[in-house]
């Protein structure tokens, strides 16, 4: 009998493949993190973390890309969150606070740039700290440890590093919002000059929208405007009154798919899904051919606000919703 070909195993259902490691190494070794001197905008950070009352204790450049860091140990008080992230999670804080006073030690250095500015004392803003920071605070902690980056601008691309506590939509828009403000003040760079940052411009307009309208179902809609935003080319101090426009637009588009899904629940319909649901029905690029040409932002919205004002909940039955299955309104 001839030999049958070897079976091939499976992953388990929903478990994806580890990516192989690269087949050429990069960056540094361990020798060579601290094997040449620091350049003075360096040095000058270390003199200005002790003149801040603070403790260097340690320069080196990370492993990756060779880029040099301040280790130091910052008095508590100078330090406060970036201006644009998310806000504190109650819970996330309390753990926090749970577990650093239970082993008695601060393990995880928080990650800060130095902001000093004329009316004010030198100030240290951490992207991705806040919970740690808030936690330590609450403890009574007189200083904390942060790997201080050099780079201003490293403040604002820490957002596409921040792994202290996983997003949701939410607060993935907020936080790209807030960021988003503070930007376009500073000079005349465009929405895909900090694409890094932000990530998808659909997150722009949805930060706009739960600004406006914190309970806002942002999940329903974002499929939808991942298929036809782009990132806006005029100046962001500007682009940001079209980006308020695009939000207004979706809030009234919203404003009628409520009124769809109350029609629904006073036929007796209940689903968590029911704004999903909806929003999917009168989606105009769910079946789009692939050929076609793709919808702009405004197009797109257009049609959606014209199919859901004629929407008739009346044929909608029940055997539709189950079928329809769906995301969660939101990515909370």
């Amino acid at each position: 009998m001839a030999e049958g070909k070897p079976k091939k195993t499976r992953s388990a259902a929903g478990t994806r493949t580890r990516r192989k490691p690269a087949g050429a190494s990069t960056g540094l070794t361990a020798t060579e993190l601290q094997a040449a001197a620091p350049p003075g905008e360096v040095a000058a950070l270390h003199r200005a973390i002790d003149e801040d009352g603070g403790k260097v204790l340690s320069v080196y450049r990370e492993p990756y890309g060779g880029r040099w860091l301040v280790l130091a140990a910052l008095p508590i008080e100078l330090v406060e969150p970036t201006p644009y992230q998310r806000n504190l999670s109650d819970t996330h804080v309390r753990k926090l606070e749970a577990v650093i006073g239970k082993i008695g030690r601060f393990l995880d250095p928080i990650i800060a740039v130095r902001n000093a500015k004329p009316d004010h004392a030198a100030k240290y803003w951490t992207p991705n700290g806040n919970h740690r920071l808030s936690a330590m605070r609450t403890l009574g902690a007189k200083s904390i440890v942060a790997i201080v980056v050099p780079e201003a601008s490293a403040a604002y691309q820490i957002l596409a590093l921040n792994t202290e506590k996983a997003h949701n939509l939410r607060e993935k828009a907020l936080e790209v919002i807030r960021m988003y403000k503070e930007l376009a003040q500073l000079d005349d760079a465009t929405e895909e000059t900090y694409a890094l940052e932000f990530e998808e411009p659909s997150f722009i307009t949805l930060g706009l929208c739960y600004e406006e309208r914190p309970r806002f179902s942002g999940g329903a809609y974002h499929p939808v405007l991942k298929r036809v935003e782009e990132f806006l080319t005029s100046p962001m101090r500007a682009a940001i009154d079209l980006r308020r426009e695009r939000a207004g637009n979706l809030l009234a588009l919203d404003d009628v798919i409520v009124r769809q899904v109350e029609a629904l629940k006073a036929k007796g319909l209940t689903s968590p899904y029911l704004k999903s649901f909806v929003v999917a029905r009168v989606n105009p690029v769910r079946f789009r051919p692939k050929d076609a040409p793709p919808l702009s932002f405004d197009e797109a919205l257009a049609r959606m606000t014209k199919a859901a004002e004629k929407f008739n909940p009346d044929k909608v039955k029940m055997d539709d919703l189950a079928k329809s299955g769906g995301a969660p309104e939101d990515g909370d």
